[in-house]
Parts: C-alpha cells; structure tokens; sequence
C-alpha cells in the first residue's frame, strides 16, 4: 500500500501526517522551526490521529518553545574568516581566488582553505565545500560498516551520501541499502559510527520498538548520548 499525505491543522499547529508501513504512531517535531510530522499506520482515521496530537499537544509546544530559545545560526556566505567544521572541530575558512581546479583541504594552525576560481559565487563555493564533505563520508563509512557487518550479522549491499532534511540516514531493508546524511561529516566521528550501527540495526528489527532498543544496547550501550549530541541544532550551509 502506498504512502498516503496530509496535513491537519490542530490548535493553528500544522502538523503533517503521513500513514505508511509503520507498526506504531510516530511523533515527531523538528528543529530549527518547530515542524511537525507524524506517521501513522495504514487503516487508522483522521479522527483517531487527531486525539492522538491533542493528548500530546503540551509535549509539542514545549519542543517548539525549545528551539525558539535557541540562537539562530546565521546562512553561511563561504567567505574567509567563517567556521567551518568537520568530525566536530572548528576550522577557520580561508578562500584563496586562482586560476585553477578548485578544490577544498585542510591547511595548518585549524584552517580550512577553499580555492576557488575568480568569480565563482556562495552557491557554487558550497556545492564545493558539500562535494569535499562527502569526500570525508566516504572515506570513513566503509571501516565502521566493515567493522560492524560481523558484529550485528548482517551484510549492507549498498550505501550513499546524501542532502536530508530531517533524518541522519534510512535504510531500505529490502534493498539493503543504507543512506547517509551529508551533515554527518560535521559530527564527532562516534555520531556517524552510532548512526551506521543504527540503520544496520534496522536490518535486524525494521521498527524503533523495545526489540530494536535492546540490540542497540547490547551494540551500543552508550548510542543515547551521541543521539542527543546529534539532535542538537545542525549547522546550516
């Protein structure tokens, strides 16, 4: 059966409602603005996914004053002298204009240098900056899958890099193919590492239930931190 969307406003919140293959009710509200969403198995009615958002209305505007509180992160405009990061350090941005290949590396004293062709814009400098960071991811993924595939007894026959706007990765178990957030190269490494155990782990147990949390733990006893690292406000380019 497939995906079926909508969006119900409850109390002037719009919340976005998804049904699709899911065992439970799923709700969730994220940063930086706030959105709701919630999925919802098939053969569940609008009136049941109603009460439900009302019974969790209080939980929903206490997350969303939560991110109002946070400070705004500015757009970055790919200009010398921004702070850039990878694996979570800070790198200091140095654009150097040639007439050349542009191409981005890490230089000494926690710089990052961009070089870029004369009259190359923000957009195209983060195109480049984001083709670098992918560089990173996979250069890295292969080792914490290979390490992992014995460990947890399953095998990922495919694995990708891409843009997402609110998840850390997914995995088509039928497939077994697993995506990868881009925004991972700016996390400490132990988050991409507890993001790679979590999407191999659904290959084990598709649905976030009590089965699923237990293998994570017998995985991972210390995955809850890196979750909550990771849940923090991303960086936006």
């Amino acid at each position: 059966m497939k995906e079926k969307r909508s969006t119900l406003v409850i109390l002037n919140i719009p919340v976005e409602i998804i049904w699709k293959k899911v065992k439970n009710i799923n709700l969730r509200v994220y940063p930086p603005d706030g959105q709701v969403r919630m999925s919802v198995p098939h053969g569940i009615g609008e009136s049941t996914v109603k009460t439900f958002i009302l019974k969790k209305m209080e939980w929903i505007h206490s997350k969303q004053a939560m991110f109002q509180r946070q400070p705004l992160i500015a757009k970055k405009q790919m200009h010398t002298g921004e702070i850039h990061t990878l694996w979570g350090n800070s790198y200091r941005l140095h654009v150097i204009e040639q007439v050349s290949s542009p191409k981005v590396w890490l230089g000494v004293d926690k710089t990052l240098i961009m070089q870029i062709q004369p009259g190359m814009g923000r957009d195209q400098r983060q195109v480049l900056l984001e083709d670098w960071y992918r560089r990173q991811l996979k250069k890295v993924i292969p080792d914490f899958i290979s390490h992992w595939e014995p460990v947890l007894g399953v095998h990922v026959k495919e694995w990708k890099v891409r843009k997402m706007k609110t998840r850390w990765g997914s995995c088509n178990i039928q497939a077994q193919r697993i995506w990868f957030n881009l925004e991972l190269a700016k996390k400490p490494l132990k988050c991409l590492e507890y993001i790679v155990v979590h999407e191999m782990n659904h290959l084990l147990e598709r649905y976030h239930n009590a089965r699923f949390y237990r293998l994570m733990d017998s995985w991972m006893p210390d995955w809850r931190d890196y979750k909550e690292l990771l849940n923090q406000i991303p960086d936006i380019q």
